[in-house]
């Protein structure tokens, strides 16, 4: 039937309406309008028979009502459908077949779930299942899933006799769907009704107990402590519980007392624990619980072995992660980017990007958290043409949209290669608000280049979007101190102090047989402090002997670190480290720090390892310092002398006696580090004496630097080429840096218009060569 016949249909219906009382003339018209809806006619049409239908009274006829229904589901209308479905007073399964069928062709798969649970139930309330514990049980449970909460809690209120698995699917159904406080309301109704929990009322918390509040996990570590029979599951659920919340010292705790029962872990356990153990750099328990799993045998799995590679990562051994993961038999995206996350972490941007490159070929498509762990290795590298390259592959080539953790890391990349001022251009165009992330990478490199006008306007945005968090009131102190603005420096040290705003304190931690000790600064709480500090009053007259004064300005430039007027000697790292020398012996001593290691804990580390004869490790927030043999690891050692060069795109003189300090500093630093990371093998030929530097200030206010530096070669040292060379560095430049000579062993290199002694370095070989701009060089 053509769509022209409905007109003549309409005029023939209206001139035989007063017929239809005859019950042979309501019989023609439902067949007529039965085929006309069978033609599937256009939606226009369509409308226009339903309202005739409407009519002649035929809308509960449930022939017409199925073939409606049809009519309009092929039309892409199936909430038309819905309509006549439920205005249908007596619906058989027909109908539910019908509606079912019509949500899912036009894709609305929740809806034809919903309608399928609902023909499901009515079937059960017909032969009186419903009162059924088992049934009723399954119904909570089909809901919760299908996310139909109300629903699911009015199954729970119409089982008679509810048992713990009715409660746990109540639980489980709240807890999927992300109601975690309506999970605990429910758990807490169930313990007033005298039904205690289970190991399954725990599991069934799983879902939504991450990021909770601390009142919260105590109710739950309540119920599991109240358990009366503690299984492997419920270990597992509170362990997860803790590190899900951000407690890993807990969990760690947790783990160790499960031990003691006689519980054996399993693969979910390992995994559960292994981010923990990465998290306070318990080194120790990883390996030991690494050595477990391969005892049982655990292994191939996937998340375990992931989780293995990200604790040998956090703990600083790159050579173990990558064992880990060559071993594996299958990687996903996820085992990929945890190492390349930890060579990011380590400075490693090089080998970041050659594993990466390596993913790619493996067929391997990078996901947002890859390219996440991609640009944080080029930004902290100085990669700044890669991570150019990885930002726009992302977007043309595998078309993910950039999400604000990847404009945070591009802004980063673009501010620690001194591009202040095109990264600040590149979050006015960003198709998203920035958040803090953003302005707060912006603010780090304008304090780092001393670009007031734009960091004044980042900090502006971070105040606003962040007026509690007291990092960024320290960057913002620390732009005005070193553009000489001390009355602003007192307005903003003012303004923390009128809003009550208290800078996060230092808290360090170090494994010690399997127990990890936590410390603040100043701590005097640890059983051994006493120890610790006259071992610490040792140390530091010894580190004075080699030239140290303590960097009263390292509470200035750095970020989110224990205020400076706290005593510099008693840094929660320092005590760490003095309670590991006192407790352990040659073996490697692992730090953990919330914040970022001041310059003064960094210099004083390096000299510790040096007159302990022992290795540090120091991972803060950013990255890991290594520190052995008086020497620092190579990036950070290039961090030092970097600083100490200031290179930007105006560069200091070359003949002033400034300039001579800065580059005897650099090149010192750097004789160490590169020699170390590039020729290795130079070290055992040769006899070197290990390269130290440490600022100090004479009581007039003075600096002088005490420098220790390897022998002089019997090569020439040529001096500096004449001033009207030296003037300035070209845009990009090649800088040769190579092994340092002085004319003396120990000399005080003048930095003070009252020592303008000339100095003379000299190079015996190159090498290192560094392709970069001023601007990036020195944002190492």
């Amino acid at each position: 039937m053509k769509p022209l016949h409905f007109f003549k249909l309409k005029a023939f219906v209206s001139s035989k309406i007063k017929t239809l009382s005859s019950p042979q003339t309501r019989f023609f018209y439902e067949e007529l309008l039965g085929k006309a809806l069978d033609q599937y006619p256009d939606i226009k049409t369509l409308k226009s028979v339903h309202s005739k239908i409407y009519y002649l009274s035929f809308h509960d006829n449930p022939s017409i009502g199925i073939k409606l229904m049809r009519a309009y589901a092929a039309c892409g209308e199936p909430l038309f459908a819905r309509k006549v479905f439920d205005e249908i007073p007596e619906r058989n399964v027909v109908f539910y077949n019908v509606m079912i069928r019509s949500y899912v062709n036009n894709h609305w798969f929740d809806d034809a779930l919903h309608v399928f649970k609902a023909m499901l139930h009515g079937a059960l309330l017909k032969v009186r299942l419903d009162s059924n514990v088992f049934v009723g049980n399954g119904l909570i449970a089909m809901y919760g899933k299908c996310g139909c909460l109300l629903e699911a809690r009015r199954a729970l209120d119409e089982v008679p006799s509810r048992d713990v698995v009715s409660w746990n699917s109540m639980v489980a159904g709240y807890a999927q769907n992300m109601q975690f406080d309506d999970a605990l309301e429910v758990c807490r109704e169930m313990e007033a009704l005298k039904q205690k929990p289970d190991a399954g009322t725990l599991a069934s918390l799983m879902p939504a107990v991450s990021n909770t509040s601390s009142n919260n996990v105590l109710y739950v570590r309540d119920m599991f402590m109240n358990l009366d029979k503690k299984s492997l599951v419920s270990w597992n659920v509170m362990i997860a519980t803790y590190m899900k919340n951000s407690m890993p010292s807990k969990a760690v705790e947790l783990y160790l007392e499960m031990e003691k029962t006689g519980v054996e872990p399993d693969a979910i356990t390992c995994a559960s624990v292994l981010p923990a153990c990465g998290d306070l750099s318990a080194l120790l328990l990883g390996r030991r619980i690494h050595e477990y799993v391969d005892w049982k045998k655990l292994c191939p799995n996937l998340l375990l072995e992931n989780a293995l590679i990200d604790m040998y990562a956090r703990c600083g051994c790159l050579d173990d992660a990558r064992k880990v993961f060559d071993r594996m038999k299958l990687r996903d995206v996820a085992s990929w980017t945890s190492l390349i996350s930890a060579y990011a972490m380590a400075g490693q941007g090089c080998n970041a990007v050659e594993l990466f490159t390596e993913m790619q070929n493996s067929g391997l498509s990078p996901d947002s958290i890859a390219f996440v762990a991609i640009l944080s290795a080029c930004s902290h590298s100085g990669l700044l043409d890669e991570g150019k390259i990885y930002f726009k592959q992302m977007t043309e080539k595998y078309n993910l949209t950039p999400r604000i953790e990847h404009f945070a890391c591009y802004v980063d990349l673009l501010g620690r290669a001194g591009q202040v001022d095109e990264a600040y251009n590149f979050i006015k165009q960003m198709p998203v608000e920035p958040n803090e992330r953003v302005w707060g990478a912006l603010l780090s490199s304008c304090r780092v280049y001393s670009n007031m006008d734009i960091g004044l306007l980042a900090a502006d945005n971070l105040l606003q979007l962040a007026p509690e968090q007291s990092g960024y009131y320290v960057l913002l102190s620390n732009i005005y101190a070193k553009a000489g603005r001390w009355k602003e420096v007192t307005a903003v040290r003012s303004l923390m102090k009128r809003r009550r705003i208290r800078k996060t304190p230092g808290i360090s931690n170090v494994e010690l047989n399997n127990q990890v000790h936590t410390f603040l600064a100043g701590d005097t709480l640890h059983p051994q402090s006493k120890e610790i500090y006259e071992e610490l009053g040792v140390l530091v007259g010894k580190m004075k002997e080699l030239g140290y004064v303590p960097e009263t300005d390292s509470a200035l430039h750095d970020v989110e670190e224990e205020d400076k007027e706290c005593h510099l000697a008693v840094h929660s790292e320092k005590l760490a480290i003095v309670f590991a020398l006192l407790n352990t012996q040659n073996s490697p001593i692992r730090i953990t720090k919330n914040l970022r290691v001041c310059g003064d804990c960094h210099i004083a580390a390096k000299l510790i390892s040096k007159i302990a004869g022992r290795e540090i490790v120091v991972r803060d927030t950013n990255r890991f310092h290594h520190f052995k043999d008086a020497s620092t690891s190579f990036f950070s050692g290039l961090f030092l002398a970097t600083l100490s060069l200031k290179l930007s795109h105006r560069l200091t003189p070359l003949w002033s006696p400034v300039s001579h300090f800065s580059l005897g500093l650099a090149l010192t630093v750097l004789d160490s580090a590169t020699r170390r990371a590039l020729c290795p093998h130079s070290l055992k030929r040769s006899r070197r004496l290990p390269a130290l530097a440490s600022p100090a200030a004479e009581p007039n206010g003075t600096s002088f630097l005490t420098v220790t530096v390897s022998q002089p070669t019997s090569v020439p040292s040529p001096r500096l080429s004449s001033p009207r060379q030296q003037q300035q560095v070209p845009g990009p430049v090649v800088v040769a840096l190579c092994l340092v000579t002085v004319s003396h062993s120990d000399a005080r290199l003048p930095c003070a218009p009252r020592r303008r002694q000339q100095v003379l370095v000299g190079w015996s070989s190159f090498v290192f060569l560094l392709r970069a701009s001023p601007s990036s060089f020195s944002n190492y």
